[in-house]
C-alpha cells in the first residue's frame, strides 16, 4: 500500500490542534505553515473556532473534506476514539503521537493490534503510537512536533533519516545540519504498530533526490521491507547506513548446540545487513561521519591512500591512523616520486606520506602541482590532505581552490584534515569534505571504502519465507535425531560424512573393522544422548576385534545404565585431517535459516572464530566469510602446508542451509562438529540435528 498520504499529503487534519505553537498539537501546524506545505491544514479542536489563524472544526466528522493524513495529538482513550473516527471518515493515514500503548506491555500491544486491524480494514495506515512524527522538507509535509526543527534551521537536501526513536531521527539531522548538509526526510515511527521503519525506508529510498539513507533501529521485525529497500538502494546507487541498538543477546532460548550459543540475535542482524549491503554503524558518529563522501558519488577503486601534508608529524600520525583502519599507504611508482622531487624542495619527502614541508608558506601553488602528479599514479585510490597549521601568511583559499579543482578532475575521494575552522570552511564551501583531525578523516575514508566493498559483494536475495512462517509458530518442544540420522539427512544435500555403520551387535562392529581396514571410533547412537562424550560413551582408536567387542559391550551397558533404550552403536572409520571446523545452522524467528561456520574444536564457544551467512549463498560468499576469520591464512597455505579446501567447506555449509530450507522450519538447528578439513576435502565426523517435536 502506498505511503504517499504520509509523505506528500494534499491535506492534513490535526486532532488536538493547539493555538500554542510550542505544544505537541501546535507544532505541526506551525511547521506546515512555515516550511512550505501547500495543501490544506484542518485543525480539529471542539473548544476553538480558529487555531493559529486557521478555521478549526469540532470533530473529525465535521471536516469539510476527507484529509489524506491525520495527526493524532491527543492522549489515552481520546486518541483511540480519534483513530476510530479517522477510519470511519476514510482518512488514508494517521500519525499517532500518543504514548501508553505497546511500550506498556501485552495489553497495550493487544490494543495496537486491534487498532491496526480496524484501520487497515478501512484502508488506513498508522504510524506510531508513541511517534514524534514524520517530516518531508521536499513537500513541506511536516507531521512532527520535534523541537530540533526550531533549533537547527531545516534545509532540503539529499539525506533521509528514519528512526523508531524520535530523538534518534533528529540527532543525525542536527549533526548534518551543523555541517551544512541538507536533509529531506526526518521520520520517527515510534512503536511500529503498522508502518515500520523498514517499510518507510523502502518508500523513501525511491525519492529521486535522496542520495543517502540513515536508519536507527531498536528492533528489526520487518526484514522483508528492509531487504527491498536495500535492493532499490543498490539499483539507484543510494547507500544505507543503519545504527541498530541492543547488541546484547535477546534472551531467546538457544538450541542445545554450538550454533545456538554462537548465532545470537545480534550476530544474525549483522549477517542480514551485510548480505544486503547495509553498513552497520557502531554509534551516532559512524552514522554521519562519512556523509560528505557518500554524497560526492565517488566509486573508490580500492583502499590505497596517499597522504600529503605540510607537517611531518601529521604525515606520521595519518599513516598510523591509516594502518589502524586498514588503509594501506599507496606505493608510488618510481616515476611519480621522481616527478615529485622535481617539484618539491630538496629537504621534502617525495615518498608516501608526502611531506611538502613549510615551503607551502612561500609557494602557494604546491598543491596545484603535487596533486595531479600523485593523482596520475594508478596505485593511489584516495587522498588525505593534512594542514595542521595555516592562516595568516598562508593562501589557504588557494589551497582549497586547487584541491577542489583536482577533486573534480580526478574523480577520486579527497578529504582534508585541518583543526582550524576557517581553513576547513574554505574547503567545505568548495565541496571538499573536511575533518578536524586526521583520525576522523581516515575513519570516514575507511568506512566509505569498506561500505563500497560490501555493496560490490552484496547480492541481496529474498528471505526463506516457508521456514520463516513455520518458525513464527514458536515451536517450543524439540528433539534431536541420533548422529547417524543427522549425518544421513545432511549427506542427502551434499555433505560428505565419515564412513560409518550403525551396528546392533558386536559382531557387526567387528565386521566393519575388517572391511574398513582402519582403526575405528565407537559411539552410542541414541537420540536421547546427543552429547555422547559427556557420558563416557565414545571409544577411540580401536584396531582389533577384542578392543571393538569390549568397547561395544561397555557402551551398550552405559546406555542402559542411564535408563535409555539401546538403539545401536555407531562404528566409524578413524579419519585424519589438518583442522577441525564447525558448521551449523538454526532457524531464526525473524530471518529464517542462518548458517554458521568457523574454527571448531572444544573451545568453539569460549573462543569463537565464526561467521554467519543467510541462505541462499554460494561458494564465493563462503570464501568471503572464511577470509574474515582469524584462521583465514590456513585457506591460503601456511608454513609450506597446502591450503585447506575452502570449496569443500562451502559444500558443507550449503548442505546445512539446504536442510534448513527444505525442512520448512521443522528442522530447528544443526551442528556439524567437527568438520575435519584438509587440502583434499572436508569430512563431517559428527552431526546433531534438532527438529520440532513429533517430526
Amino acid at each position: 500500500m502506498s505511503l504517499e498520504a504520509l509523505l506528500a499529503p494534499r491535506s492534513v487534519a490535526i486532532i488536538g490542534a493547539s493555538d500554542n505553537a510550542d505544544k505537541i498539537g501546535g507544532r505541526p501546524i506551525r511547521y506546515l505553515q512555515e516550511f512550505g506545505f501547500t495543501g490544506r491544514i484542518l485543525p480539529v479542536n471542539p473548544g476553538r473556532e480558529t487555531v493559529q489563524g486557521l478555521p478549526a472544526y469540532p470533530s473529525i466528522a465535521d471536516l469539510p473534506e476527507v484529509p489524506d493524513a491525520a495527526i493524532i495529538a491527543v492522549a489515552g482513550q481520546t486518541a483511540v476514539e480519534a483513530i476510530e473516527a479517522c477510519a470511519a471518515k476514510g482518512v488514508k493515514a494517521a500519525v499517532i503521537m500518543a504514548s501508553g500503548f505497546g511500550e506498556t506491555g501485552p495489553e497495550g500491544k493487544a490494543e495496537e493490534a486491534r487498532l491496526r486491524k480496524l484501520a487497515n480494514a478501512a484502508g488506513m495506515r498508522l504510524v506510531g503510537p508513541n511517534s514524534q512524527g514524520l517530516a518531508n522538507f521536499g513537500t513541506g509535509a511536516i507531521l512532527s512536533f520535534s523541537t530540533m526543527f526550531i533549533e537547527a534551521q531545516p534545509q532540503d537536501g539529499p539525506v533521509a533519516c528514519i528512526s523508531q526513536s524520535g530523538a534518534m531521527s533528529v540527532v543525525p539531522y542536527g549533526l548534518l545540519r551543523e555541517r551544512g548538509i541538507g536533509v529531506r526526510h526526518v521520520h520517527a515511527t515510534g512503536n511500529d504498530c503498522d508502518v515500520t521503519v523498514s517499510e518507510l525506508a523502502a518508500a523513501v529510498i525511491q525519492d529521486p533526490d535522496v542520495k543517502l539513507l540513515l536508519l536507527y533501529l531498536e528492533t528489526l521485525t520487518d526484514p522483508e521491507h528492509l531487504a527491498r529497500a536495500a535492493a532499490i538502494g543498490r539499483e539507484r546507487g543510494v547507500p544505507i547506513i543503519a545504527l541498530k541498538s541492543g547488541r546484547s543477546q535477546d534472551g531467546q532460548r538457544a538450541a542445545a548446540s554450538h550454533t545456538g550459543a554462537i548465532a545470537t540475535a545480534d550476530r544474525v542482524v549483522d549477517a542480514f545487513l551485510e548480505k544486503h549491503g547495509i553498513w552497520r554503524a557502531d554509534g551516532v558518529l559512524d552514522l554521519v561521519q562519512a556523509a560528505e563522501l557518500y554524497l560526492q558519488g565517488w566509486k573508490p577503486a580500492g583502499r590505497n591512500l596517499a597522504v600529503i601534508s605540510n607537517s611531518g608529524a601529521t604525515c606520521v600520525l595519518a599513516a598510523d591512523a591509516a594502518d589502524r583502519a586498514g588503509l594501506p599507504l599507496a606505493q608510488l611508482a618510481e616515476q611519480t616520486e621522481a616527478d615529485l622531487r622535481s617539484i618539491l624542495p630538496s629537504f621534502a619527502s617525495a615518498r608516501n606520506p608526502i611531506d611538502i614541508t613549510a615551503a607551502l608558506l612561500t609557494d602557494s601553488g604546491l598543491f596545484s602541482r603535487v596533486l595531479p602528479v600523485v593523482g596520475a599514479d594508478p596505485a593511489v585510490d584516495m587522498f588525505l590532505i593534512g594542514i595542521p597549521v595555516s592562516g595568516r601568511g598562508y593562501d589557504y583559499p588557494r589551497f582549497a581552490s586547487d584541491t577542489a579543482d583536482f577533486l573534480k578532475q580526478s574523480g577520486k575521494p579527497v578529504v582534508l584534515a585541518a583543526p582550524q575552522p576557517k581553513v576547513r570552511a574554505a574547503f567545505t564551501e568548495l565541496g571538499v569534505p573536511a575533518f578536524e583531525t586526521e583520525d576522523e578523516a581516515v575513519a570516514a575514508l575507511a568506512q566509505f571504502a569498506a561500505h563500497h566493498e560490501l555493496l560490490a559483494a552484496s547480492r541481496g536475495g529474498a528471505l526463506s519465507r516457508p521456514a520463516l512462517a513455520t518458525a513464527e509458530k514458536a515451536v517450543e518442544e524439540t528433539a534431536f535425531l541420533d548422529e547417524h540420522r543427522s549425518l544421513s539427512m545432511l549427506e542427502a544435500e551434499g555433505l560428505t560424512g565419515v564412513e560409518r555403520r550403525l551396528c546392533q551387535t558386536a559382531d557387526e562392529a567387528v565386521a566393519f573393522l575388517n572391511a574398513a581396514d582402519s582403526p575405528l571410533v565407537l559411539k552410542a547412537c541414541s537420540a536421547a544422548l546427543p552429547h555422547k562424550s559427556e557420558y563416557g560413551l565414545v571409544r577411540l582408536r580401536l584396531s582389533d576385534a577384542a578392543a571393538v567387542e569390549t568397547a561395544f559391550s561397555e557402551i551398550k551397558a552405559g546406555v542402559e545404565d542411564l535408563g535409555h533404550a539401546f538403539e545401536g552403536v555407531l562404528a566409524a572409520r578413524m579419519t585424519s585431517g589438518e583442522r577441525e571446523l564447525v558448521v551449523g545452522g538454526r532457524i531464526d524467528p525473524v530471518f529464517g535459516p542462518v548458517v554458521m561456520l568457523g574454527d571448531g574444536g572444544i573451545l568453539v564457544e569460549a573462543m569463537p572464530d565464526t561467521a554467519l551467512l543467510l541462505p541462499p549463498f554460494d561458494e564465493a560468499d563462503v570464501r568471503r566469510a572464511l577470509a574474515g576469520l582469524r584462521i583465514a591464512p590456513l585457506f591460503e597455505g601456511v608454513r609450506g602446508k597446502p591450503p585447506l579446501d575452502a570449496a569443500a567447506v562451502a559444500r558443507a555449509a550449503q548442505a546445512v542451509g539446504a536442510v534448513l530450507a527444505a525442512g520448512e522450519g521443522r528442522v530447528r538447528s544443526i551442528d556439524v562438529n567437527p568438520l575435519l578439513v584438509s587440502a583434499e576435502g572436508a569430512v563431517a565426523l559428527d552431526a546433531l540435528v534438532e527438529v520440532a517435536q513429533g517430526e
